[in-house]
């Protein structure tokens, strides 16, 4: 099962760059988006600190969709530690979601597979938003390893390569 987490508020967890790639496979009905500001393909630097060496790095982007994406708080279903404010799950990753967007309290049981303990997991949503998500590729900026199919990052964690 693939990992693919951010920090807890423990400190940073270490995976290695095998456990941190997935498949790349998305959702059956989600969209791709028609018009994203980092199309497929290009380069951008990624903003975001969800994990350990990511923060800096130059992204390759390999999937952008449109979506309604959600930063979330859940206690995993293998018994770990309860995880506040997790970005991202999207829409389409929750069981039976209903018309987007959610609000902010509303629970849902969770899908996704991105980290271990998180498919079955019922989630409080923390924030919604309507925005393209993206699907990266990076090297860390710390250890060198490749991620593949980082899931996700959003568009304003992202920025032009200069």
């Amino acid at each position: 099962m693939n990992m693919q987490s951010e920090p807890h508020s423990g400190g940073h967890m270490n995976h290695s760059a095998g456990e941190m790639s997935s498949s790349g496979e998305v959702p059956e009905d989600l969209k791709e988006a028609e018009n994203p500001t980092y199309e497929v393909g290009s380069q951008a630097i990624i903003e975001a600190d969800h994990m350990q060496g990511m923060e800096g790095a130059e992204a390759t982007i390999s999937g952008a969709f449109d979506t309604t994406v959600y930063s979330v708080s859940y206690t995993p279903t293998n018994g770990g530690e309860p995880v506040e404010d997790h970005k991202w799950v999207i829409h389409e990753e929750l069981e039976n979601p209903g018309e987007a967007p959610l609000e902010p309290g509303d629970e849902v049981v969770m899908n996704a597979t991105h980290m271990e303990g998180m498919e079955g997991a019922t989630a409080t949503i923390d924030s919604a938003e309507q925005t393209t998500v993206y699907m990266v590729d990076f090297v860390t900026t710390d250890t060198g390893e490749e991620v593949q199919n980082h899931k996700w990052v959003i568009e304003s964690e992202l920025a032009p390569v200069e």
